[in-house]
């Protein structure tokens, strides 16, 4: 991970052309973004037409990775190398102000400048599975049916490089105007919480005891 310590030598596409006081380019602040997300969009552009596509990932070390069927168009084109943004957003409240153009949400998020990484070695391919699929449903790994090696086969890895990569963050109360403030209207926050709710069992799984890393998730 890159760690700028003199704003001068930041990358220009790396500082938000708004509020860069809120960027951020140390792994303290990214990762844990990164780790707290399940969903990133990777947005490239081909033939002079944008692409965005939203997708799961998993963070270890200094990279993030996807998964992806081998014959999928997105996969194929992200393959080539060509340069892509990633983006991830964690919405934690909205910010209610007596204007209505100074609402604004709080928020985390990370911007990943990157080419692709394919992954070929087979250890390495279900090291990547298992840092997935538990990120997702933490504790589930080693209670599913074994991989095959055919769907390892089937099953495109893709790593993306953390070196370009930049968070910014908003955080706290409204930001209204001096003259606004002594306004009798309300402002204040909003909180957001994505929550995960019991689970629910299929038509197969109605009479199969649910297992204690479902039982004891986080709800």
């Amino acid at each position: 991970m890159l760690k700028f310590k003199d704003m001068k030598k930041v990358p220009e596409h790396l500082i938000p052309s708004r509020a860069a006081k809120r960027a951020s380019f140390d792994a303290e602040t990214i990762y844990p973004i990164l780790d707290e997300a399940l969903f990133c969009t990777i947005s490239y552009a081909l033939d002079n037409k944008p692409y965005s596509i939203p997708t799961s990932f998993v963070r270890y070390g200094d990279k993030i990775y996807i998964h992806g069927s081998v014959g999928s168009h997105f996969i194929r084109e992200l393959e080539r190398g060509i340069p892509v943004c990633i983006t991830v957003m964690l919405a934690d409240a909205l910010v209610v102000a007596k204007s209505a153009l100074s609402h604004s949400v709080n928020y985390r998020s990370v911007v990943l400048f990157a080419t692709a990484e394919r992954i070929e070695d087979q250890q390495a391919k279900l090291d990547s599975f298992e840092w997935l699929i538990d990120k997702i449903v933490p504790g589930s790994w080693n209670y599913l049916r074994p991989i095959t090696e055919s769907e390892i086969r089937r099953t495109a890895v893709l790593a993306f490089d953390l070196g370009e990569a930049s968070a910014k963050i908003r955080q706290g109360m409204p930001n209204d105007d001096a003259e606004d403030k002594v306004l009798p209207i309300w402002s204040g926050i909003i909180p957001l919480q994505t929550q995960k709710l019991p689970p629910i069992a299929d038509e197969t799984s109605k009479q199969i005891q649910m297992p204690k890393h479902l039982v004891t998730v986080d709800l």
